[in-house]
């Protein structure tokens, strides 16, 4: 790498965390508070992740994911998942056109609401595995194929799926290799009170606000890529891959708690979104290289969904944040 490329990629870097603060101030003329979970959904988009959002109705999950795509000029789809929704319901399903000048009919494929930049999957497990997987393929592999013919989704691709918490009847959940494709598991809670009557203002009266866009789509790509070149310590992968092998009850240096409560811990891919979102964090912040508090700030959203209690925590009341908190503490 010449060290004129490399003076424009420390330029960029140091422009990334202006933008960001212009992103958080377009989006809070929308979006009241949520500060965190806006950092965690941009940590993610760049880089290259997917995440699944867990909160009650009502909280604006939808509207925050749109609000964001409008922010930075990508294509936005939102899909309803219900009992009844088919893999071509996502992907696109293929119909029979009639050339009128020449009476020739020919099958074409019309693209479904999974070709889009952001796509938030609504109640992802209110609809079979099967319609769980056509989705999850194109997350891991960045296309469709239909009728033999591949087709490439456009980047940046970014999928926001989201469960309710309160109603489990006539759920599917998603399996754990599943789960393992999301990089963040975040959870939206309740507005402060003060946040609340700020919401409550902002949204009953007349005014729209009008957004700025901040980024363009190519703007992201070359972001998503700058943001992989960035150095990391030895010390600070090796507390990443220490902390996530400490949640393996079979693994020597497991605390004894982890053996007592932890059915399966969280393997590799967690260490490597560690390190992903260490570098974003630091990079958003205007940071040139990460810190072991990055992976701190990081593990809670990563390890979440990633690590299996059993059957004594759950007597114990013992819940997943409990055991991530306290190894936390452990390895302070």
């Amino acid at each position: 790498m010449s060290q004129q490329t490399m003076q424009k990629d420390v330029e960029r870097l140091e422009q990334l965390a202006e933008v960001y603060q212009k992103i958080l101030s377009e989006i809070h003329k929308v979006i009241i508070g949520q500060d965190e979970i806006i950092q965690q959904l941009l940590v993610s988009l760049f880089s290259k992740g997917h995440c699944l959002i867990i909160g009650v109705p009502g909280l604006a999950k939808t509207l925050l994911i749109n609000t964001l795509a409008d922010v930075l000029d990508l294509k936005f789809s939102r899909i309803q998942f219900t009992p009844d929704l088919m893999p071509s319901d996502i992907t696109g399903t293929e119909i029979i056109e009639e050339d009128i000048s020449t009476g020739k009919k020919q099958f074409r494929f019309i693209k479904g609401p999974i070709f889009a930049n952001i796509v938030l999957a609504d109640e992802i497990n209110r609809t079979p595995p099967k319609t769980q997987s056509a989705l999850l393929e194109a997350m891991q592999e960045y296309k469709v194929t239909a009728a033999g013919e591949t087709f490439r989704l456009e980047e940046p691709f970014f999928v926001l799926a989201t469960q309710n918490p309160i109603e489990q009847e006539g759920t599917y959940p998603l399996p754990e290799a599943q789960l393992d494709r999301f990089m963040f598991n975040l959870w939206i809670d309740y507005p402060s009170f003060a946040d609340e009557v700020a919401i409550v203002k902002a949204t009953t009266g007349h005014a729209v606000p009008q957004l700025q866009k901040v980024l363009s789509r190519e703007d992201i790509l070359h972001y998503q890529q700058l943001l992989r070149k960035i150095p990391v310590a030895d010390n600070v992968v090796e507390y990443a891959v220490r902390l996530v092998n400490r949640t393996r009850p079979g693994n020597p240096d497991a605390p004894p708690f982890i053996k007592e409560w932890v059915n399966w811990g969280a393997g590799p891919r967690a260490s490597q979104y560690l390190i992903l979102g260490a570098k974003t964090r630091a990079a958003l912040d205007g940071r040139f290289t990460p810190q072991e508090e990055d992976v701190r700030a990081c593990a809670i959203p990563v390890l979440r969904h990633r690590i299996i209690p059993n059957f004594n925590a759950e007597a114990e009341g013992i819940s997943v944040l409990d055991i991530i908190q306290r190894l936390l503490q452990e390895m302070a």
